[in-house]
């Protein structure tokens, strides 16, 4: 929202000097007098004094258009790194126990309020995968969906890991970004048999997709060497947590190896008024003739 101020007020101490002006500054005339003068005194004195107002009203707007009246907002244009991240989350039957998804999901929330400028994608799988939110800048539509999201809600007998991978690969497929980003978690492995890892991890690579991938719980009920393969591979990062504590620190982690680097410039727009009271000291000037020629 803009305000409203001068450019130049500095402008206004000239009514100052027109104040002085007018009590000192008086022109002498030589005087005249006869019999009845009094009469047409009062009646100069009237006109006088209406002139003296339109004089003063005229003066008043042009120092005001002098000062330049303005209403300034300030416009910020934020120039971000391009980052574009996707959630992969498994949802699978085993993340039931012991709460691990509602967990999961609390984390992730954090994660996902402090990435302001990024935007952000969620895929899930169970027995299937499927894209939940599209890349996004609408943080608030990602959380509110998040926030529904259930174990069971992609099956639970199986953990379709690679193919999730995949799909997830496929939001980057029109991507300009300057980084492209994926954190996937599980707590198990593939057993749904739909991609082949090799076709996963060469879709993420060709689309310049680095993979962070984190193994929750006990380390015999995931695949820690196929998850470093594809971080390594993408040219990510492997995480093991088998605690809250360590996850929480796994998604700051993260979160400091790829955090946007937001450039600010800041400009001031400016709306100019001073035409406004420039056309009123102007009208004000005309008014007297066009006074007088309808009374003649």
């Amino acid at each position: 929202m803009g305000h409203f101020t001068f450019e130049y007020p500095a402008a206004f101490l000239l009514l100052l000097l027109y104040a002085i002006c007018a009590k000192w500054c008086k022109a002498r005339y030589e005087s005249v007098i006869f019999p009845g003068s009094g009469y047409l005194a009062r009646a100069a004195s009237r006109r006088s004094t209406r002139q003296r107002l339109i004089r003063f009203g005229a003066f008043v707007l042009l120092v005001t258009a002098l000062a330049s009246p303005v209403v300034k907002e300030e416009v910020v244009v934020q120039h971000d790194k391009g980052y574009e991240i996707s959630l992969i989350l498994d949802a699978s039957g085993s993340m039931a126990q012991n709460n691990k998804f509602g967990i999961v999901k609390e984390i992730v929330t954090q994660f996902v309020k402090e990435r302001k400028h990024d935007k952000l994608g969620l895929t899930i799988f169970a027995d299937f995968a499927y894209v939940a939110v599209p890349l996004t800048y609408d943080k608030a539509s990602l959380l509110r969906l998040l926030e529904k999201v259930e174990v069971g809600i992609a099956g639970t007998q199986r953990t379709a890991l690679y193919e999730a991978l995949f799909m997830s690969t496929k939001l980057f497929k029109d991507s300009h970004a300057k980084h492209k980003i994926a954190i996937l978690l599980t707590d198990g492995m593939d057993n749904a048999g739909t991609v082949p890892l090799e076709v996963a991890i060469n879709t993420a690579k060709k689309y310049g997709i680095k993979i962070y991938t984190i193994g929750i719980g006990a380390r015999g009920d995931y695949n820690p060497y196929v998850l470093e393969k594809i971080a390594k591979e993408t040219g990510g990062k492997f995480f093991e947590a088998d605690s809250v504590t360590k996850l929480k620190e796994v998604y700051k982690a993260i979160d400091r190896l790829e955090k946007s680097e937001i450039e600010r410039n800041r400009y001031v727009k400016k709306d100019y008024f001073f035409m406004w009271p420039l056309g009123g000291a102007l009208l004000l000037t005309l008014f007297p003739i066009v006074w007088k020629r309808r009374r003649r």
